[in-house]
């Protein structure tokens, strides 16, 4: 089942997850929940999925996770899990059938370690674009950025690989995903001049089957992303 529509403050809460699936609480066009559910999808896990409507968030949903974020993973057993690098390692965990995370703990502490790295690199996909929209100079932290791309750069160059964790997607490929698949949407993709490297890992993420049933198009996200800003985000566009 997959609710497109997004649960609202007053809705009706959905009954209990079957025993043979496992729900995620998501949002259509958030990058953090996008993350488990290139995960759901990339490892065949038999999953439901209920959008929720972040700016008038159900009640019962807040009961879950009181944050009020997503993504959240509900069990048939009721047990909820929250944060989107925890969903993840879960669903690899619970779910062992076609690991994402390597066996070997130095590798996978390597995927910890760039995951944190990334972390850094997030806010300049959402200073930038709203510096710009503020009128603000923003040529200080697009070369910043370009220099964070320019290290993830050499990250591939250093392991000669064709992913961030060897020659076939990995955990580490699809935690940092959703922020490449809207860079052209936040107007940053000029920012991977000096990356070509991370150029062609972004053409070989196109072609994955999970990334591919997760997008959304670049006008969905910019219709998305405009709403957001006004004020008035528009969850359920195109539906």
């Amino acid at each position: 089942m997959v609710t497109q529509k997004s649960f609202a403050k007053g809705s009706a809460e959905p009954g209990p997850v079957p025993k043979d699936k496992i729900r995620i609480y998501s949002m259509r066009f958030c990058p953090f929940a996008q993350r488990a559910r290139l995960v759901l999808e990339a490892k065949g896990i038999n999953h439901e999925t209920v959008n929720i409507h972040l700016k008038e968030k159900p009640e019962w949903f807040l009961a879950k996770n009181p944050l009020g974020l997503v993504p959240v993973l509900e069990s048939a057993a009721g047990e909820i899990i929250c944060e989107s690098p925890i969903t993840c390692e879960y669903l690899d965990e619970a779910y062992p059938e076609k690991k994402l995370l390597p066996s070997s703990p130095y590798r996978k502490a390597q995927q910890k370690m760039m995951l944190e790295h990334f972390s850094k690199v997030v806010p300049y996909f959402y200073k930038i674009p709203m510096g710009r929209r503020k009128g603000e100079d923003v040529s200080g932290l697009e070369t910043e950025m370009k220099e964070k791309f320019r290290q993830l750069n050499e990250e591939l160059v250093k392991k000669k690989a064709q992913f961030f964790g060897g020659d076939s997607v990995t955990m580490i490929d699809y935690l940092m995903w959703p922020w490449f698949e809207r860079i052209e949407v936040f107007g940053l993709k000029h920012c991977m001049e000096d990356a070509p490297q991370m150029k062609q890992w972004m053409e070989r993420m196109w072609e994955d089957p999970a990334v591919k049933a997760t997008m959304q198009t670049a006008e969905a996200h910019k219709v998305f992303i405009d709403s957001y800003v006004e004020g008035t985000p528009n969850y359920d566009y195109g539906l």
